[in-house]
């Protein structure tokens, strides 16, 4: 069927992105949308939530996504701020487009504000990767997953268990659709450009060498404000990870959060150590080979959980909860939180070849997109018949 036979008078689908996690996520549905048949019309709006070159930009080459159709530009701020910038400046785009619904993922700022937006304008919202749960109430994100699901019309779940949280909550179930990981596409969809590790070091001006030690080598990423903006509790975190490098050389791609709060709490020489490789923010591809070739992730990432199961790379989550609970039933995540003594147990055994390999979780095969694509466009046109009936 050609293109022009999608209703023109459905409008376009607006993809909302705004934070690093997002762009893994849209870049595949983009694709299954114009790949459909027939295609689906789709308008990338980018927030401007995430503004740093290298945690943005690059990004959108790496994944091949692109170049955004507007950028509100919203920047940094306090939740509160950002939130109601993102608000302000998405509406305009929703009156000048008229858009057959707002698709948002994920659980960021720009998410929640911009299916605020939708909502209170009767646009449809749909999310992806609907269902999870922290169940810890202190962490914005999930503040922003919980209102989202309440406000969303069509919700696409990446593992079983999503749905249960959505059915407690009141979310009937026939608004919600198992569709798997759409992290996984973009993951198996690059992993053969992904870069090899020693030309990530090599391109950042560091010794490569450390790579070939007889126990490979650990990456590492923090930057959860629980864990990164208190000096009592990010200390301890980087002398166990410094002992750790004794006996694992780590490379650490440092979030600007992180470096600021280290050269703030005066912790930089902490991490001073042939053994540790101090990395700036990676793009996509750099991040992937690293974790590819890796014997074990150290992270508070949520996507990090998820794709080093499907790398079959163990992960040591330095966190006390974690919303993903399928990458601890059936891959290869373990939580140890911000205890040192559990942290050094859990790399202690990954080590001594214990460490969790796991299996690869239903539906994280690399079509989660078109899924969701061929259910959207079902359900679009099905609401489109029922209007002009």
């Amino acid at each position: 069927m050609a293109d022009e036979l999608w209703p023109a008078e459905l409008g376009p689908v607006v993809c909302v992105v705004g934070a690093r996690p997002n762009f893994m996520k849209m870049a595949p549905i983009l694709r299954a949308l114009s790949a459909h048949q027939p295609a689906v019309p789709a308008l990338l709006v980018h927030t401007g939530q995430h503004y740093d070159n290298d945690m943005n930009d690059r990004l959108f080459v790496d994944l091949r996504l692109p170049h955004p159709d507007i950028n509100l530009e919203v920047g940094s701020g306090t939740h509160a701020v950002q939130t109601a910038d993102v608000m302000t400046r998405f509406e305009p785009v929703l009156d000048s487009h008229r858009p057959s619904c707002v698709l948002v993922v994920g659980d960021v700022n720009s998410t929640l504000a911009c299916s605020l937006v939708a909502v209170k304008k009767n646009v449809p919202v749909v999310h992806v990767e609907a269902g999870l749960r922290s169940h810890d109430r202190a962490m914005p994100e999930e503040i922003n997953r919980l209102l989202t699901d309440q406000l969303a019309d069509r919700l696409y779940t990446t593992e079983r268990s999503a749905l249960g949280n959505l059915t407690r909550e009141g979310v009937a179930e026939e608004r919600v659709c198992f569709v798997g990981n759409v992290m996984i596409d973009s993951l198996l969809s690059n992993l053969e450009q992904a870069h090899p590790p020693a030309r990530t070091l090599q391109m950042a001006g560091r010794d490569a060498a450390l790579l070939d030690d007889a126990n490979g080598y650990g990456v590492v990423t923090l930057h959860r404000p629980s864990n990164v903006d208190r000096v009592e509790t990010l200390q301890p975190l980087l002398a166990v990870l410094r002992e750790i490098s004794e006996a694992l050389p780590l490379v650490f791609a440092l979030h600007p959060r992180t470096r600021a709060n280290l050269e703030r709490f005066g912790l930089s020489e902490l991490l001073s150590s042939p053994r540790i490789v101090l990395l700036p923010p990676q793009g996509y591809l750099e991040m992937l080979g690293l974790m590819a070739g890796a014997k074990l992730v150290l992270s508070d990432s949520g996507g990090l959980q998820e794709e080093s199961t499907a790398l079959g790379v163990p992960c040591l989550t330095i966190r006390e909860n974690t919303e993903r609970p399928i990458t601890i039933e059936q891959g290869t995540n373990t939580l140890v939180g911000c205890d040192p003594q559990a942290i050094r147990k859990g790399v202690a055994e990954i080590l001594a070849g214990a460490g969790k390999r796991g299996r690869i979780p239903e539906f994280w095969d690399g079509q989660a997109a078109p899924r969701i694509v061929a259910d959207l466009a079902t359900w679009l046109l099905a609401r489109h018949t029922l209007r002009t009936a």
